[in-house]
């Protein structure tokens, strides 16, 4: 089995969790009200109980993601380790992660750029269970119509990322 190292932080916005192994980031876990719950939502989003606390490995991308709730332009280009995804997913999110800091696209626009206009609703789904929110903007998508759509932390978090991006 391989070493899952995790952190549990705060963030202006609450505690937050992140995941990784040696081949990259895994998973983040959206701000939650404390770390407890932080870290719970983490441990069931990998299906693993054997974590390692390991703050020093995640300095940098801490850095990165409370300084992204301060507002602050950040970029994201940290390893990732996708490989459990589909190869679907792995396009979706290869996709979602090149909408630009502050800008919004469309699902359809996501579904064009990998080829594939006509899977609005898998390309929804496929972001539905992005592992790493924020890293992988899934709240940079909207609805054709400009409505939010959907988004795993809710649609007023949804907005209050894209206000921080403004």
């Amino acid at each position: 089995m391989e070493e899952i190292l995790y952190s549990i932080f705060n963030t202006t916005s609450g505690w937050m969790g992140i995941a990784a192994n040696k081949s990259g980031l895994k998973a983040t876990v959206l701000p939650q009200i404390d770390g407890e719950k932080a870290l719970s939502l983490i441990k069931e989003k990998l299906h693993q109980n054997n974590l390692v606390r390991d703050e020093e490995y995640f300095k940098k991308i801490k850095t990165s993601l409370i300084d992204y709730f301060e507002g602050k332009r950040v970029v994201f280009d940290y390893p990732l380790d996708l490989r459990f995804a589909t190869e679907f997913e792995k396009n979706v999110w290869k996709a979602t992660q090149t909408i630009p800091y502050g800008e919004v696209k469309t699902y359809q626009f996501i579904a064009k750029a990998i080829g594939n206009p006509k899977a609005l609703r898998a390309v929804g789904q496929a972001l539905k269970k992005n592992p790493l929110p924020i890293i992988i903007p899934c709240h940079r998508v909207i609805q054709s119509n400009g409505k939010s759509g959907g988004f795993s932390g809710g649609v007023k978090f949804k907005e209050k990322l894209l206000r921080i991006e403004i």
